[in-house]
């Protein structure tokens, strides 16, 4: 019994020893897990004091922000001549700050020259030249203004104002005023101060060598002679521009084309002292529609072969256009002993109000009381005047084809015009040596006999005068 009692103490004490190193075991366990546990929570700790605020809550992998001074592209390729020294003032000298901006944007693609609105900027006769990087900007909304004394145009730069030359895919734009000041220079028609006036006088803007240019949205007012020139350009486009200038300005075309293709006119406002639009030359490919003209002398393709010179227009169309107060409509005009031709001329949907002489061609052209007659004259074929109607003030047509060279393929289609009720026009057509065929209804009818049927020998002889644009 004693035996017993002796084996079970011994059994508790066993247990009592097994259970007391199992839980020192635990315990130093638990103190080495804390240890670690509080050594990494002080090595986090010092990881994000160091550490951007809010890095746990951003990719690993993102970028810092880079700073917004500076980084807008488009700041960096806006030039305006304010930074450049422009006075803004409409009397100090402007040109070099237009000039200096210019130079800086020609060197950035998508550059913009900016003349700021709601301010005027003198500016001396100046060349802006390429070529450029591409699809620069001159962005037009404030005003430019020319020198408004003759006295203040050096000599050797009476041919232009402002001159866009070597230039491609470029743009003049804006909501802003081209402004020639040219009263003083219409003054040479008076012979008491015709003296101080020199021979050549301005172009307002003239474009020389240009390529895929357009001008858009601006207005360009009162040049002392053209207003917009295009010379040896090709791919240009003009929409939505207004030109003016008083009735009574000398010359003073709208859009005047010389020796250019591929030209497209359109949505425009033009009222001058001569054409609208003059296509000279060396032009083809033309396209003038959606066109208000008035007033001035109409769209004249002309005069053409002045002093026995080769002239060469060709593919040329006018439509959509509303001519009110205008001195002719549509009109062709040579000089006679030309040379050359003009030929595949479509005049289209061209309504006209107290028009003097809506429908015009004229091979006997002279801009003097007399000029000598001459048998050589630049051929005239394939001319269609379609759909031309409305008021006339004088004659309702008016084609008067040389003697020696006759118009040939000239067609009048639907042509409805009435003498104005103001003035009392002449009702009879006056047509000679012009060949072609009518169709539709013609009004006055004395149109019916303006053009005969022409027989081949009648094309040959124009043909034969046609050889030089070949």
């Amino acid at each position: 019994m004693k035996k017993a009692k002796t084996s079970s103490l011994v059994f508790l004490f066993l247990l009592w020893l097994f259970i007391l190193t199992a839980f020192s075991t635990i315990s130093i366990e638990a103190r080495k897990n804390h240890v670690k546990k509080s050594k990494m929570h002080k090595s986090n700790k010092r990881h994000d004091q160091n550490s951007p605020p809010n890095c746990a809550n951003s990719p690993a992998s993102a970028p810092a922000p880079l700073p917004q001074f500076g980084t807008n592209p488009t700041q960096s390729r806006v030039f305006n001549i304010l930074s450049f020294g422009a006075k803004a003032n409409g009397v100090s000298d402007d040109s070099k700050a237009l000039l200096a901006a210019w130079k800086s944007a020609c060197k950035v693609t998508g550059g913009v020259v900016e003349v700021p609105a709601g301010l005027k900027f003198l500016i001396k006769p100046v060349t802006l030249q390429g070529p450029c990087m591409p699809n620069l900007v001159l962005q037009i909304d404030g005003t430019l203004l020319a020198p408004p004394k003759i006295g203040a145009w050096p000599k050797s730069s009476l041919y232009q104002w402002i001159n866009f030359k070597w230039l491609q895919n470029f743009t003049v734009q804006g909501a802003g005023t081209a402004d020639g000041q040219g009263s003083n220079w219409w003054s040479s028609s008076q012979k008491k101060r015709a003296k101080c006036i020199p021979d050549m006088k301005p172009t307002a803007l003239r474009f020389y060598e240009g390529y895929n240019v357009t001008v858009r949205d601006i207005r360009i007012i009162n040049s002392p002679l053209c207003h917009l020139k295009f010379d040896n350009s090709k791919r240009v486009k003009v929409d939505n521009v207004t030109i003016s200038a008083p009735e009574s300005s000398p010359n003073t075309d709208g859009i005047h084309l010389q020796n250019s293709q591929d030209v497209e006119i359109l949505h425009s406002d033009i009222g001058t002292g001569d054409d609208c639009v003059s296509i000279q030359t060396g032009c083809s490919n033309i396209h003038v529609h959606h066109i208000n003209c008035g007033p001035g002398h109409g769209i004249s393709l002309g005069g053409l072969g002045k002093d026995k010179t080769v002239a060469c227009v060709s593919n040329i169309v006018v439509e959509n256009v509303i001519m009110q107060n205008t001195l002719y409509g549509a009109r062709i005009k040579t000089w006679q002993g030309g040379l050359g031709s003009v030929k595949n001329v479509t005049f289209s949907n061209i309504q006209v109000s107290d028009v003097k002489v809506p429908i015009t061609i004229d091979q006997y052209y002279c801009d003097k009381n007399v000029c000598k007659n001459q048998t050589g004259a630049v051929a005239i074929s394939g001319v269609t005047f379609n759909q031309i109607t409305g008021t006339y003030a004088v004659q309702p047509i008016h084609l008067a084809c040389s003697n020696s060279i006759p118009c040939t393929d000239v067609d009048l289609i639907s042509i409805r015009l009435e003498p104005s009720p103001q003035y009392r026009g002449f009702q009879q057509a006056l047509c000679w040596n012009s060949y072609g065929k009518s169709l539709g209804p013609l009004a006055p009818a004395s149109m019916d006999y303006c053009v005969r049927s022409g027989s081949d020998f009648v094309k040959r002889i124009a043909r034969s005068h046609d050889a030089s644009c070949w």
